[in-house]
């Protein structure tokens, strides 16, 4: 787990990511129905609402907590919604008919790939989530390592 002080940074930083995704799918949402507001295109808003308020109520408060098993939480919750308004966005994409622009739903889809990066990465990276290790009877190959010498330490590197 990271200290107080990294935890304290990476509450800050993933909190706002986790309530940016909230407000951009939001948006995508709002103006998507906006384009054609019908009963029959209140359908792109649902997930967008859904994804918004689980943002803004369960996993953002969750990761600005500070506390890590919080942090962890809110973090996995994010993912999940990312997931799953990953998947709405291609449900979108793929139907035949869509009233509003379906390269907003590409952009929507960017979007959440980003945010599933993001929210996975700080998952792995930053101790909440820990992957299984192999151990291989073999060593893998490994990148050549360049020595810059006194080069490197003139020119501060």
């Amino acid at each position: 787990p990271p200290d107080s002080t990294n935890l304290d940074t990476i509450a800050l930083v993933a909190g706002q990511e986790v309530y940016g995704f909230g407000i951009v799918a939001l948006g995508e949402g709002i103006w998507s129905f906006a384009q054609s507001p019908t009963f029959d295109n209140a359908k792109v808003l649902v997930p967008a609402l859904v994804a918004a308020a689980v943002c803004f109520v369960v996993s953002g408060p969750a990761v600005t907590s500070g506390d890590f098993a919080n942090v962890g939480f809110g973090l996995e919750v994010a993912t999940a919604v990312s997931v799953i308004m990953g998947l709405s966005y291609v449900a979108r994409m793929i139907a035949p008919f869509s009233p509003s622009p379906k390269e907003v739903a590409f952009l929507g889809l960017l979007v959440s790939i980003a945010g599933f990066s993001s929210f996975s990465q700080n998952l792995v990276v930053d101790g909440f989530v820990s992957l299984p290790t192999l151990d291989l009877p073999f060593d893998l190959p490994s990148l050549p390592h360049v020595d810059y010498g006194e080069f490197a330490d003139q020119e501060g590197f």
